[in-house]
């Protein structure tokens, strides 16, 4: 197949080279996102291929359906940003990568967690300076503390099984739980507001939709313990900012640990370093020395890489040779 694979860095480049030496498609890279303003870019392609930024909607889709695209091929497990029922009524497949790697985006969790809670970046910033002091250091064991998780899928459950090792009490919160692996694994399930009161530490793990859209909002902040820590991961638009900065400037939470961030987009994943943040809310929120933001970089390793590239080209193989696509998204 010949496919435009949008949203491309470097290090997207070496990781589908060399998963489809495999596969034989011919792929041709995109740096822009793909969306209503970049579409026109599609021309004489069977699938385009884009990441988690990327925008489908409704224009999107009825200029890939004009140009003969029919394959939507997504490198990303998250598929809110494309308009299924666009794709859907005008006969374009969505594809997905559901899992390439939980381990990395967990470990990326607890990465988030121990720099928070041992202040190890800030740490750093001070030793380059020549300040060795421990002033301001103090931090909290992790071992006892209870960790909560909001989600058990495949991350939730690779975060699950770091945190034990740990020696932290585990709990859980998902509206479709899984009891077998609750007992094997040595967590137990409560209700959302319990896990909420009574987790340290709190690690979402959940996709975004519209019944997830700001499920982290000021109610549920107020109901946190006031030392506790927030890690995110997951979909920036998980946690309402708003309300978040308003608990943070009050002294709420001890600290809180983001890899996404609501209107990461065309943001995240680009060199600012010369430019204004426009965005007031994130320039607020890098102001908490308490709060430590990554650019959605959980994904980010050799092995998830590998994985993704592997699933999604494997997943335009499939639709090429008229098999069942097992990793389709459907309405």
């Amino acid at each position: 197949m010949r496919i435009a694979v949008f949203d491309t860095k470097h290090y997207d480049h070496q990781a589908l080279e060399l998963a489809n030496t495999a596969f034989g498609h011919e792929l041709v890279y995109f740096e822009s996102r793909l969306d209503a303003q970049t579409v026109s870019l599609v021309q004489n392609f069977d699938a385009v291929c884009p990441f988690v930024n990327d925008r489908i909607d409704g224009a999107v889709a009825a200029h890939l359906a004009a140009v003969g695209t029919t394959l939507v091929s997504l490198r990303c497990a998250g598929f809110n940003g494309v308009d299924l029922g666009a794709c859907a009524s005008h006969g374009i497949a969505v594809t997905r990568v559901p899992a390439y790697s939980p381990e990395a985006v967990a470990e990326h969790a607890f990465a988030l967690l121990l720099s928070v809670v041992r202040r190890t970046h800030k740490a750093y910033a001070r030793v380059r300076e020549l300040n060795f002091s421990l002033d301001g250091l103090v931090g909290f064991n992790l071992h006892g503390k209870t960790f909560g998780v909001l989600g058990t899928g495949r991350i939730g459950l690779a975060a699950i099984r770091i945190a034990r090792g740990f020696g932290m009490h585990t709990l859980a919160y998902d509206p479709a739980p899984k009891p077998a692996l609750a007992e094997s694994l040595g967590f137990s399930y409560c209700s959302f507001d319990s896990l909420i009161a009574r987790s340290d530490v709190l690690s979402l793990h959940l996709p975004l939709s519209t019944a997830t859209h700001h499920l982290i909002n000021a109610k549920v902040l107020a109901c946190m313990k006031p030392a506790a820590v927030l890690i995110n991961t997951s979909r920036g638009g998980l946690v309402d900012t708003h309300a978040l900065i308003e608990v943070l400037k009050a002294g709420g939470l001890s600290g809180v640990g983001l890899d996404v961030y609501e209107m990461e987009e065309g943001v995240f994943f680009q060199d600012l370093s010369a430019a204004c943040i426009q965005d007031d809310q994130l320039a607020r929120l890098l102001t908490f020395p308490n709060v430590l933001i990554t650019s959605h970089q959980g994904f980010l390793t050799q092995e998830a890489l590998a994985a993704i590239a592997q699933t999604a080209l494997a997943n335009a193989s499939a639709y090429e040779r008229g098999e069942r696509l097992l990793n389709e998204v459907l309405l």
